[in-house]
């Protein structure tokens, strides 16, 4: 169940960057990418849930992970400034996603 959330996550994040190289989903390509790894992206999510994955925690893994890997794909791709600031709340979005996950394992 980690395993196609993670797949998911990977979709997700590849087709938010597409969709910032479809240029308002002007471009044909990157257009195409988006919708085939949005799709992908919520099938291999719901298959996760299917497993018995909640729901909370695995949006809270969803989109902590999608964030960070999005803000850092802009970093290395886009030229965008990472601030201080920014990796302090990536690292808080760390920390809430495993206090969700220790606090689910205890019920």
């Amino acid at each position: 169940m980690y395993l196609l959330l993670a797949a998911a996550i990977l979709c997700e994040v590849t087709g938010t960057v597409a969709l910032k190289l479809s240029e308002g989903m002007s471009r044909l390509v990157p257009t195409v990418v988006v919708l085939v790894c949005y799709g992908v992206a919520f099938f291999l999510f719901s298959l996760s849930l299917n497993q018995g994955m909640a729901v909370g925690t695995a949006y809270a893994i969803w989109s902590g992970v999608g964030v960070g890997l999005v803000a850092l794909a802009g970093y290395l791709f886009f030229q965008e400034t990472l601030s201080w600031l920014q990796l302090v709340g990536f690292a808080l979005v760390v920390l809430g996603v495993t206090a969700l996950q220790l606090g689910g394992a205890h019920t």
